[in-house]
């Protein structure tokens, strides 16, 4: 197929594309048209189609539950019911069931499926994965429709990160290790929005102790991190603090959004001026110019209808001090005298 075939292919279905984000869905018809005609072996190919359809499907799922706050709890599959991290995911899940958050886990057995049972099945989400060795999902997911299963560990944990407004990583193997060190990346990085994350055990464990000492020891020692990139996580052995850490994110704290050159942070209530000055004097080291100001929404944010009933603080952010934003995010969390959002 010529190029201009390839243009009269797309041109010939474009008419057939309606509905919002037109311009995005031609723009992935154009990509798979691409796809077809590019020199790729059938491995690359069934990779594409599987990963495609493993997130349509998904996305598919979540979609009606957007706007339901949702909590990514990682661990062990092979934590038994007997042990104190199971007792303590199902109590944490139920707690913030009952202030109407969902759950997301991997859907499998041990620290999952507490999580699962914790918040009932009927406000849980399981992404379980199949490996060659069957990793069966928790019994509380058969025949329920928010489990999805999963191809690709990386479709699964794009997912997880996405879909979620705060994490709770508990003791766990490589593969929680390895979720755990890719968000905490994510966040260090600006890939995700800034979440509460929660290194969770029981008392007297040690476990996240331990993982703590590893990177102050082996990694800040060496300036291989920084110590506000300790910032973006918090540890605990305590189901009301864990609670705490994560509703109290949003008490005023809504979302970001970058638009142009500025980072757009969206509140419940916005700081007076005066505290607004206060906070570009104490932030002045992650601008890039200029201080922090009320804004309206943007014409994007217009456009798409984005959190419009928000006040919104804006700044030149030099796109690199995230665990700093982090404690911007704390501030303007402790100045406001809005309610807790459960």
């Amino acid at each position: 197929m010529t190029p201009e075939e390839e243009q009269s292919l797309i041109d010939a279905v474009v008419p057939y594309i309606e509905g919002p984000n037109r311009d995005l869905k031609i723009q992935i018809l154009s990509e798979f048209a691409k796809t077809i005609q590019a020199p790729l072996d059938r491995l690359d190919l069934k990779m594409i189609a599987s990963a495609t359809r493993e997130l349509r499907t998904a996305f598919s799922v979540f979609s009606p539950h957007r706007r339901l706050r949702k909590v990514t709890i990682f661990g062990s599959a092979r934590t038994p019911p007997s042990d104190p991290s199971y007792e303590l995911t199902y109590k944490l899940a139920a707690g913030l069931a009952a202030r109407e958050w969902m759950v997301i886990t991997g859907g499998g057995p041990g620290i999952m499926d507490a999580g699962v049972r914790g918040a009932s099945p009927n406000n849980a989400f399981g992404i379980n994965i199949k490996l060659p060795f069957e990793q069966l999902p928790s019994d509380a997911l058969i025949n329920n429709p928010y489990l999805i299963e999963m191809k690709y560990f990386f479709t699964r944990k794009v997912l997880m990160i996405k879909e979620s407004d705060a994490f709770v990583a508990l003791p766990g193997g490589m593969g929680t290790l390895d979720e755990t060190f890719e968000l905490l990346t994510l966040l260090q990085t600006g890939k995700a929005q800034p979440a509460p994350v929660v290194l969770l055990d029981p008392p007297g464990t040690g476990y996240w102790e331990a993982f703590e000492e590893f990177l102050r020891r082996t990694t800040l020692s060496r300036g291989l991190i920084s110590e506000i990139d300790l910032n973006i996580y918090r540890r605990s052995t305590s189901i009301a603090t864990t609670i705490e850490e994560i509703t109290g994110f949003y008490r005023n704290f809504d979302s970001i959004r970058v638009v142009g050159r500025q980072l757009i942070i969206r509140l419940r209530t916005a700081p007076s001026p005066a505290r607004l000055a206060a906070l570009s004097a104490a932030f002045a080291d992650i601008l890039i110019e200029g201080a922090l100001a009320a804004v309206p929404a943007t014409p994007w944010e217009v456009r798409e209808q984005d959190r419009l009933d928000l006040e919104r603080v804006a700044l030149a952010f030099d796109n690199r001090s995230f665990g700093r934003l982090r404690q911007l995010i704390d501030a303007l969390n402790a100045d406001a005298t809005v309610p807790d959002r459960d």
